[in-house]
């Protein structure tokens, strides 16, 4: 039996029309799970840009608030890291802030430590690193918690940034300077001549060799920590170079002086 050529070609162009909106779908799905997969990718990068701007700015410029604080009410700056948990506490409880909650946690644990050797002991530069590292035990337990691992890594960040800047001083004999200078620091017109003596040792080339040494360490250990995708070393990468933003802050202020 024949058929006839006319109705063949019909029947492909209704098979045709009946495929075709299926194929349409299909690449339709295709380009949407595309763009779906990449919207993640860009929306992470931007919270972990933010991440490290927020590490950053709690590492830099709570000091200049926290300093003078705790110079003139050493047990309200006390207090005041109690405070602090709470505020990461109630973020905590939002899994849409959770992060953030995280973060505070590890803050209050450097703005306790940081209160409680520049309110009693800071005339004593050698207790400062064992001091700022009290809290350790918790950041090491916070690093193996999911809910707890960006605040514990933010802590360790800045404590390695401060154990580095104080192995500066005593490498560039800046200790003694450090005693006497906390001595007058309600004096200007005294203190102006220590700066002056510090400053002079961090020109010489075993200064400024020393200073270039460290801040590419730092740096380089920033950068590797930020090739990951991890929160908490985005976190820690923030607050290292928070060091180094304080420690040129400073550095400004006294050749301004």
């Amino acid at each position: 039996m024949f058929l006839n050529p006319d109705k063949i070609q019909l029947e492909e162009r209704f098979l045709d029309r009946t495929r075709s909106p299926v194929q349409a779908q299909s690449l339709n799905a295709t380009i949407t799970s595309t763009f779906s997969r990449s919207l993640p990718v860009t929306a992470s990068l931007l919270q972990h840009w933010q991440m490290w701007l927020a590490s950053l700015f709690l590492v830099s410029v709570p000091v200049f608030f926290e300093a003078p604080l705790v110079r003139h009410a050493p047990w309200l700056s006390l207090i005041f890291s109690v405070g602090w948990l709470a505020i990461a506490k109630h973020l905590q409880e939002d899994i849409k802030t959770s992060l953030w909650g995280s973060l505070i946690w590890g803050f209050s644990l450097t703005w306790l430590c940081g209160s409680l050797y520049w309110g009693w002991l800071r005339w004593e530069p050698a207790y400062h690193v064992p001091v700022e590292a009290l809290a350790m035990p918790w950041a090491i337990w916070a690093i193996r918690q999911n809910s707890h691992r960006v605040g514990g890594w933010f802590y360790i960040g800045s404590l390695a940034g401060t154990a580095i800047t104080d192995f500066y001083f005593y490498i560039t004999h800046l200790f003694p300077h450090w005693q006497a200078l906390m001595q007058v620091e309600a004096n200007v017109s005294l203190a102006q001549p220590i700066l002056k003596n510090a400053l002079s040792l961090v020109e010489t080339p075993w200064g400024m060799t020393w200073a270039c040494i460290l801040a590419a360490l730092l740096l380089t250990t920033a950068n590797k920590a930020m090739r990951s995708l991890d929160f908490g070393y985005w976190a820690f990468g923030g607050a290292v170079l928070g060091t180094i933003f304080v420690d040129l802050l400073f550095f400004i202020v006294a050749i301004s002086s």
